[in-house]
C-alpha cells in the first residue's frame, strides 16, 4: 500500500498530477482545490495516498493532509459514492467544510459538489453523521505541501531544488480546525456524545471563525445547555 509520496512534481493536468520520486514517476490524482495549492512543476511536493485497486486499473489519490484521506475513505463506504464524486465533494468543501456541513445536517453544501445530487448528498449526510466525528477530532493536520519535507527525497536529483524556506504562518482556517479539535475533544471529555458536541462545536465555530479553543468550548457548551422551557 503506497500511504505518501514525497518528491519532484514533473506536470499538472486537469485532475492529477505526475510526481518524481527519484527516478520513478506516479500519476496522482486530486481534486480542484489541492490541484490549487500545489507549487509549479520542479517544485518539492508530499501528498498522503490512497490506491485504488480494481481489476483492470491501479489509481492513487493524493491529499494534502491525513484528516482529508480519511474524509475520502470515510466517503466512499456510501452508497453512490465513489472516488470521482468523493475528490469532487472535498474539491467544493475541503475536510474542515465537509465536517461543518455534515455537523450541521447541510445536504444542501453537498450537493454543491459537480455531479452530487440531493438524494445522494442527504445519503452522506445520514449515513456519516455518527461516524464524522472521529475523523472531526483528529484535528488538524500540518501541510504536506511543503519544502522542507520533500527536498530530502529529491535531493540527488539532477534539478536543483531551493533551500527550504520557513514555515509560512498558521492560516486562519488551519487555526481554526484545531481549535474545533482542541473543543470537540474538550466536551468528549465532559461526557457529551461525539455527535451532540460535533454539532455545537461546528455551529459555534461558523458563527465565530475567529474564536479560539477556549471560545469554542464556552460557545457549544451554551449551545448544549438545556433549554428553559
Amino acid at each position: 500500500m503506497i500511504g505518501r509520496i514525497a518528491g519532484r512534481l514533473e506536470y499538472r493536468a486537469a485532475d492529477h498530477v505526475l510526481i518524481d520520486v527519484r527516478g520513478v514517476g506516479y500519476v496522482v490524482y486530486v481534486s480542484d482545490r489541492v490541484l490549487a495549492q500545489l507549487p509549479g512543476p520542479g517544485e518539492a511536493v508530499a501528498l498522503y495516498t490512497e490506491l485504488l485497486v480494481r481489476e483492470d486499473i491501479l489509481q492513487l489519490f493524493g491529499f494534502p493532509t491525513l484528516v482529508e484521506k480519511e474524509w475520502h475513505r470515510l466517503l466512499l463506504t456510501v452508497q453512490g459514492i465513489g472516488a470521482k464524486a468523493s475528490l469532487a465533494i472535498l474539491g467544493a468543501l475541503g475536510a474542515d467544510g465537509l465536517s461543518r456541513a455534515i455537523a450541521l445536517a447541510d445536504w444542501s453544501a453537498v450537493a454543491r459538489a459537480k455531479g452530487v445530487g440531493p438524494k445522494t448528498a442527504q445519503r452522506v449526510v445520514n449515513e456519516l453523521k455518527d461516524k464524522a466525528p472521529s475523523i472531526m477530532a483528529m484535528g488538524a493536520q500540518p501541510a504536506a505541501m511543503r519544502d522542507d519535507d520533500a527536498a530530502a527525497v529529491i535531493e540527488d536529483a539532477p534539478v536543483e531544488v531551493a533551500a527550504p524556506k520557513r514555515p509560512a504562518p498558521r492560516k486562519k482556517d488551519e487555526g481554526n480546525a484545531a481549535a474545533q479539535a482542541e473543543a470537540l475533544s474538550a466536551l468528549g471529555n465532559l461526557g457529551y456524545g461525539l455527535s451532540e458536541a460535533a454539532g455545537a462545536v461546528a455551529e459555534a465555530a461558523h458563527e465565530t471563525p475567529e474564536a479560539d479553543t477556549a471560545g469554542l468550548i464556552r460557545a457549544a457548551l451554551r449551545k448544549l445547555a438545556p433549554k428553559d422551557r
